[in-house]
């Protein structure tokens, strides 16, 4: 089992999992986890640099920054659509290393661009979509996990991966307000700008928001490649792969997850600018963190209860519970410009995340077991070997969907920001985006009752 290329991998057989599988599991996923925490704070990292631009002297208006925050998720969710595929067809270890060194190409960029206020909008668009490679990696990180676990462990696994990689956007929301205070990287990294503040004037070192990251993308691309491992098993070509795109659980599961993710990473994209838009007097930066941080911790939550009382059921009175936490969003928002509690709006917004992160977990190990089902079903009384054979079909299918639906929802890290900023220019406030969201819940709530969670559905799960 020390062989970079793990040629016999079974994780259903009891006896294998206890003697030598789940080491070798638990070692990758722990390599994986920071790799992945790293990634989702460079995907991120525009949501809290675009609050301080205009403060430095950079002259973009408010459009201009909600498409700033807007971009990484577009171009994060494209990638993840490609990423999807890469781990049956480069192998985990290898795709791991590649695409954790391909966040220098944003750290190291924003580090240079944001140092000079003559940097145009035009390299700063292309610096954010260069930060969707941190969100492409979550698709091909997951299909790699969903690999090396057995069916009951899979919620927990996939839940801990997300969860914890997940950490990466609220630990960056609170450290890089801290690490662009002070000239941590001295003369190295160039010397401060001046941040202007209802006209008091002190010195910030705004690059630091991406050179911080640079060291540990460094550890964790070489953790990857000396310590993380290639399963022969796993290997498909993107033919192989391309089959789920006629299975209709893909496509539900695409939907459901859009609502769960696709709100986690679009509310942590937008929600800065959200709090500086309708209550000016407040610090974005001190209190968007919180949101991130509570949505992530709670995903392995919601893998685990899914493990114990059934991921459909979770998710079904997870989505009641979105719904309910959007209206009292929408009670809370200024009206008319006035009015309007901020402790209750972030009150709302943190049980919305929570929300997220439970429905994450839960939506995730929904479809490993979909899969598996679906696949022995078909399989059943025709002997032995085709019964051993749908369950490594079932394990790439589940994989590529894991991979796809990921790349799917993502795409809310681009709609949601976007949404807000073209609702509060047509209306004058966020209320309009609000609403289409609260319906978008009630859609994924209908969708899971009628298809996994009713009595007789014909897909437990």
């Amino acid at each position: 089992m020390s062989s970079r290329v793990l040629t016999v991998w079974n994780p259903e057989d009891r006896t294998f999992w206890e003697q030598q599988g789940a080491g070798v599991a638990s070692r990758n996923l722990w390599i994986s986890i920071p790799a992945l925490f790293l990634s989702f704070a460079v995907w991120m990292v525009w949501s809290v640099v675009v609050v301080n631009l205009q403060t430095i002297g950079f002259g973009f208006d408010a459009g201009k920054l909600f498409w700033l925050a807007a971009l990484p998720g577009l171009s994060g969710a494209t990638l993840r659509i490609f990423y999807s595929f890469m781990v049956p067809i480069f192998g985990g270890r290898k795709w791991t290393t590649i695409s954790t060194a391909s966040l220098l190409l944003p750290a190291i960029g924003i580090g240079f661009a944001v140092r000079d206020t003559h940097t145009s909008y035009t390299t700063m668009l292309v610096l954010a979509l260069l930060c969707g490679l941190g969100g492409g990696n979550f698709a091909s990180s997951m299909s790699n996990i969903s690999f090396f676990y057995p069916k009951a462990q899979k919620g927990t696994a996939l839940g801990l991966n997300a969860g914890l990689g997940n950490l990466g956007v609220s630990a960056m929301q609170f450290l890089v307000p801290l690490v662009i205070t002070t000239g941590m990287f001295g003369a190295l990294c160039g010397g401060p700008q001046m941040c202007v503040i209802k006209g008091v004037t002190k010195s910030v070192w705004m690059q630091n928001a991406g050179f911080i990251w640079v060291p540990f993308i460094v550890l964790a691309t070489l953790a990857a490649w000396f310590g993380m491992n290639d399963i022969a098993s796993a290997k498909a070509s993107f033919k192989e792969q391309s089959v789920i795109f006629g299975r209709k659980h893909n496509w539900i599961m695409c939907w459901l997850y859009l609502g769960t993710f696709g709100s986690f990473i679009g509310y942590s994209a937008g929600l800065p600018l959200l709090i500086k838009s309708q209550f000016p007097t407040m610090n974005p930066t001190q209190y968007a963190f919180l949101g991130p941080l509570v949505g992530a911790l709670c995903r392995p939550v919601g893998g685990w209860m899914a493990d114990k009382l059934g991921g459909a059921r979770v998710t079904f009175w997870n989505f009641i519970a979105m719904a309910a936490s959007t209206l009292g969003v929408l009670h809370f928002l200024p009206h008319g410009g006035t009015g309007g509690n901020f402790w209750g709006f972030l009150a709302m917004f943190i049980l919305i995340f929570v929300t997220t992160g439970i429905g994450n977990g839960s939506t995730f190990r929904m479809i490993p077991v979909i899969f598996l089902t679906e696949r022995q079903r078909a399989a059943a009384g025709k002997g032995s070997q085709a019964e051993g054979q749908a369950v490594a079909e079932a394990a790439k299918e589940a994989a590529a969907v894991l991979g796809f639906s990921s790349a799917f929802a993502a795409y809310g890290a681009f709609f949601i920001p976007k949404a807000f900023g073209t609702s509060i220019a047509a209306t004058g406030g966020p209320e309009a985006a609000l609403y289409g969201f609260l319906g978008f819940y009630l859609s994924c709530l209908a969708l899971t009752w009628f298809c996994y969670s009713r009595k007789n559905s014909g897909m437990p799960c």
